[in-house]
């Protein structure tokens, strides 16, 4: 969430910016309307106020004078006085409240490096790794070849749920646990990061403070008892919520965090786009990395989230490409996000593996989550960052796409090889 000070005195500026993300500027004109009013009230209550307190010490006087009859006439205006305060207070109440309600619709300030563009199209690649792999057959989809292996049951996913869930059976179960393994190993021992398992439930406390809530309900599953609990949509939330409410030592930037969670979407929206396959599923497995940040080295931290998340797919051989989102394709909350991009043949195009953003002090002020520098300084928000590091579905699809042989089977990474009892070939 954006501060509220920030947003009174840049006004214009902050209209340009969402302009620029292709958010309508009405709710930012409420937004100054209702502010004018709460301010016009403040104002009111706090005259009357000073009335009332004049009037207060002249009855005291009158009373003093024996001039009763006139001091009864000055309680009753003080009376009067009083109420208009009161009336007055509730409606700077409700201005505040509806205030906060929309300064939480609000998203994100863009950083200045960020490509501007009506969507996707403005986006813009800055760099690549490897090459498509070349076949001398028709390369098939993962679908066509995880079913054939035996190793993908879709069909009875959906008779066991509904449709977009997935069974993984055999080595396409084993794949699926050794990539978490590899992804968690690597993180951990050669990139610092400290492993986390979180709940897989959340409140909306917990949703509001990384931005799920109020704008994105309609995405998430929500539990139907009455405490109002979600299943995550991804480890970004529970890991982000550890330190909520929290004031922390400046000496321990940057905390690294990275935790294995399936993940629940409703994909509310999206139907038609992506059905078949698991490119898009209501529960997934996804290894995510967070980061909390001193804001002057948090873009710094960007990179370096970025390039971690990059190695996952360098160490399996997958050809892949970084491109910084526009701001009309950026996420709501986040200031900037690289998009890493892994090749699929049967596609003949990249698809989205990790999306990896700063959101700058928009998260850890709806968190409250604030840390303080040496000598007793006024506490300050930190910068939150997080990414995939990766997508562990769409990383499974990956390699058997990319692996794939003219028989139909499926050769394993090199990388992979140990995590999977030292098995080279999935079939053949």
């Amino acid at each position: 969430m954006l501060d509220l000070n920030f947003i009174r005195g840049n006004l214009d500026k902050v209209r340009e910016a969402l302009k620029a993300r292709n958010f309508p500027t009405a709710t930012l004109d409420d937004f100054a309307e209702i502010d004018a009013e709460r301010r016009r009230v403040i104002a009111e209550s706090d005259q009357l106020n000073n009335q009332r307190n004049v009037a207060s010490q002249q009855i005291s006087v009158l009373m003093k004078e024996g001039r009763r009859d006139e001091a009864e006439s000055r309680r009753g205006e003080v009376g009067q006085m009083k109420e208009k305060i009161a009336t007055l207070d509730r409606a700077r109440d409700e201005a505040e409240t509806r205030m906060r309600e929309l300064l939480s619709t609000i998203p994100n300030m863009i950083h200045e490096s960020v490509p501007v563009g009506a969507d996707e199209s403005a986006s813009v690649e800055t760099r690549r790794f490897g090459a498509p792999p070349s076949f001398d057959f028709e390369p098939m989809d993962h679908v066509d070849l995880a079913t054939a292996l035996g190793i993908l049951d879709l069909e009875r996913a959906t008779k066991i749920a509904t449709s977009r869930f997935a069974i993984l059976r055999d080595a396409g179960a084993r794949l699926e646990r050794a990539l978490i393994n590899f992804m968690l190993d690597v993180h951990t021992t050669e990139h610092g990061y400290a492993e986390t398992l979180p709940p897989l439930i959340v409140n909306a406390a917990s949703l509001f403070g990384t931005g799920q809530l109020p704008k994105f309900e309609a995405d998430l599953f929500k539990l139907t008892d009455e405490r109002g609990l979600y299943l995550i949509p991804t480890a970004e939330v529970p890991v982000t919520n550890i330190y909520r409410e929290e004031v922390l030592d400046a000496a321990q930037f940057p905390m690294k965090m990275v935790a294995y969670t399936p993940c629940f979407r409703s994909e509310a929206g999206s139907y038609g786009r992506d059905t078949r396959g698991l490119i898009r599923q209501h529960q997934f497995d996804k290894v995510e990395l967070v980061k909390l940040s001193l804001p002057e080295n948090s873009y710094d931290e960007l990179e370096g989230l970025t390039r971690d998340a990059e190695m996952i797919l360098q160490k399996l051989g997958l050809h892949y490409r970084v491109v910084v989102l526009s701001s009309g394709d950026i996420g709501f909350g986040s200031s900037k996000t690289y998009d890493i991009e892994v090749w699929l043949p049967s596609q003949n195009t990249f698809r989205e593996i990790s999306s990896c953003s700063n959101y700058e002090a928009f998260q850890a002020r709806r968190a409250q989550i604030r840390f303080r520098r040496a000598g007793g300084a006024k506490p300050e928000y930190v910068h939150t960052l997080n990414g995939s590091g990766l997508a562990v579905g769409r990383t499974w699809l990956a390699i058997l796409e990319n692996y794939q042989q003219p028989d139909g089977s499926i050769i394993i990474p090199e990388a992979l090889r140990p995590y999977m009892g030292g098995m080279e070939r999935i079939g053949g």
